[in-house]
């Protein structure tokens, strides 16, 4: 077993090798002698290592190797065992929440950055003022150093044993389809899982509870409501403290308050997951879809407008009835089906088959801003990051399978030019064939080539997650990275093979071939406009780019006798298309104007005084209070629309 390997023990050597991989080098090596020396050769190896991958599987280090095989050692920075560390730590929280509210666990996975457990309690519920007794319980489990036994239990000894839980008891009937099945023990709690998991619990050096709320089973608001109670933690307490302060710095951050604060948009009771722009909201909405507009005429997309309500059988056609339909809104309309459309590309194939198309047309490059409604549990609404009515930068590509390499390149470099405009990195991961896939498999194999190309040309550093494709076809992921290190997924670039299948899409090849089958290419770089708009208002902290700002030039009068001047001013500005306001308040002083306008993050704050009326100029400070002085009207007025126009990242100092 690697564990043995990992503290030097006597164990069986395996007769063949071991593939070791550990910080980006392979070796292969004997499996037993070769590592015991490289153990004694590396004191902290053992401690480092959370889980192992063999045959990249993660596996629990105390598990018997069973073959010859491919091993690697991760430590906490690989995602894959951060996701192992904080499983096992959601164990040890599960644990002491059974010693505590003694009710039935559910579901304790790891999520994306941290933890959580599920109880249902017959009765009462879970306070903050529960964490301090929890951490203590989960403190004390951690310094027992439990041993994770993984253990294979027939299912009818199992629903025996959970006869207590019906939750437990619901897993084995419906989701458990052999006779036995993995269980893990870790002192008092056995608990049903797959692993894998650390070797012990005093691997895990620091734990913090965090946060409750409540919950249905599964997700599904016509059933038993649940507590859940969410966790940290790291294998150092140097990385607790940074997350502390992150968190922060995320809540400072938080869209929703800064939202409210800014007055760009909000959300009402009676129309639950669907947000109410307000003007300086409305501002931001547009301009970043004139942005991608704007990058649509460039590269050869032609924008379409489509209906919001269709009938059932066009979601029978595409699949979405049998797969979607309870995410949907459905209505009865003269003794039909309709829904509201969660997505465009139905409404697209209608569009390409509505009549004969031939080899000459393709690429075909479809964009839609239509109104998407999707029916998400009110308890999953979340400010803008999960809505029920939204817009995305839709678009659809119908290209001949020949041609995929080159739409990918446009892809790719359409989502670097729009991420490189807000400041974001990102970084790419090419999921492939699935084993159940539909489809032949050339043309997967062909397809999944010419994507390898695309982002080999392309110069960014990416990541293949084999066998993580759709069944339809392969996908490119793409995570952009925020100001405070936060991932997020917008952008989409997904083949689609079985769309042109399923609507029976043909066109005319060069060679008078009239039944061709088109390739799909589903994109988007935005993704949902309102979550992205979540996402810039956090990255930015509501401190706007000049180009995007709902507060682009607060004009400021030094005086009453000046004020007439002050409207001049705001009406020329205001007929060049800039987001403009004047400060006539008779009760605040020139300074206090001045900081209220810097505090709502205007970009640029324009003084104006009896100098200014009687030349025609303005005084130019920035909300940073960077003075860069007297200049013309006419003058400020063109540098600001070059600014506008360029979409500098920067314009306060740039100017």
């Amino acid at each position: 077993m690697i564990s043995s390997f990992l503290r030097v023990d006597h164990c069986q050597p395996l007769d063949g090798y071991v593939l070791v991989r550990r910080s980006g080098r392979k070796e292969a090596r004997r499996a037993k002698k070769d590592l015991e020396m490289e153990v004694e050769q590396s004191q902290g190896l053992a401690d480092n290592t959370v889980i192992a991958k063999v045959n990249k599987a993660v596996w629990d280090l105390d598990r018997p190797l069973e073959e010859d095989c491919t091993l690697e050692l991760l430590k906490f920075e690989d995602e894959e065992a951060q996701a192992v560390y904080w499983h096992s730590s959601a164990h040890i929280m599960g644990e002491a929440m059974e010693r505590v509210y003694g009710g039935c666990l559910c579901y304790g996975p790891p999520i994306e950055n941290g933890f959580y457990y599920d109880m249902y309690l017959d009765e009462g519920g879970v306070s903050s003022n529960d964490f301090s007794s929890l951490e203590g319980l989960c403190k004390k489990i951690i310094k027992e150093k439990q041993a994770f036994e993984r253990l294979e239990v027939k299912k009818e000894t199992l629903l025996e044993m959970f006869k207590y839980n019906k939750f437990k008891c619901r897993i084995l009937n419906e989701k458990v389809n052999t006779p036995t099945t993995t269980v893990y023990r870790c002192g008092p709690l056995i608990d049903l899982c797959r692993g894998p998991h650390v070797r012990h619990t005093g691997k895990i050096k620091t734990l913090k509870i965090h946060k409750n709320s409540s919950t249905y089973w599964e997700g599904k608001a016509d059933m038993e409501t649940l507590q859940r109670i969410y966790g940290i933690s790291f294998p150092d307490p140097k990385m607790l403290k940074e997350w502390e302060k992150l968190q922060e710095e995320a809540k400072n951050r938080d869209h929703r308050k800064i939202g409210r604060d800014q007055e760009l948009y909000f959300f009402h009771e009676l129309s639950p997951g669907s947000c109410f722009f307000l003007p300086k909201g409305a501002y931001i909405y547009n301009t970043l879809i004139e942005f991608i507009r704007s990058e649509y005429r460039k590269r050869g997309f032609q924008e379409v407008v489509t209906p919001n309500i269709y009938n059932s059988r066009l979601w029978m056609t595409s699949g979405h009835w049998q797969h979607y339909s309870e995410n949907m809104f459905s209505f009865e309309v003269e003794k039909e089906l309709f829904a509201l459309k969660p997505m465009n590309c139905p409404g697209h194939c209608l569009m390409f088959d509505h009549r004969p198309r031939s080899w000459r047309e393709l690429p075909l490059r479809m964009a839609d801003f239509g109104v998407l409604h999707r029916n998400e549990l009110s308890g999953a609404l979340t400010g803008l990051t999960r809505v029920r009515r939204f817009q995305q930068d839709d678009a659809h590509i119908f290209c001949a399978i020949e041609q995929i390499e080159d739409e990918i390149k446009g892809c790719l470099d359409f989502l670097r030019t729009v991420y490189s405009v807000f400041g974001f990195s990102f970084k790419l991961n090419l999921s492939t064939r699935p084993e159940k896939f539909l489809g032949d498999i050339e043309v997967w194999n062909q397809a999944e080539k010419q994507l390898e190309n695309s982002l080999n040309e392309f110069g960014e550093k990416w990541v293949l997650n084999p066998g993580d494709g759709a069944f339809y076809g392969p996908k490119i992921d793409i995570q952009i990275k925020d100001a405070i290190g936060r991932y997020h997924q917008c952008a989409t670039i997904q083949l689609d093979f079985q769309l042109p299948i399923r609507f029976n899409l043909t066109f005319v090849s060069h060679d008078g071939d009239d039944k061709k089958r088109p390739v799909i290419v589903h994109r988007a770089i935005l993704g949902s406009v309102e979550r992205m708009i979540a996402i810039l208002t956090e990255n930015y902290g509501g401190k706007w780019p000049f180009w995007l700002s709902p507060r682009q030039v607060m004009v400021v009068p030094v005086g009453p006798t000046c004020d007439e001047y002050a409207q001049k001013v705001r009406q020329q500005f205001h007929d060049a298309k800039f987001m403009v306001d004047v400060d006539l308040d008779p009760g605040c002083t020139l300074n206090k104007k001045i900081r209220n306008a810097q505090l709502a993050q205007y970009n640029f704050i324009l003084v104006v005084g009896e100098k200014e009326k009687t030349s025609g100029t303005v005084n130019i400070r920035t909300r940073d209070n960077k003075v860069h002085g007297e200049r013309t009207l006419s003058e400020t007025v063109e540098r600001l629309q070059q600014l506008k126009q360029s979409r500098s990242k920067q314009a306060e100092e740039d100017f």
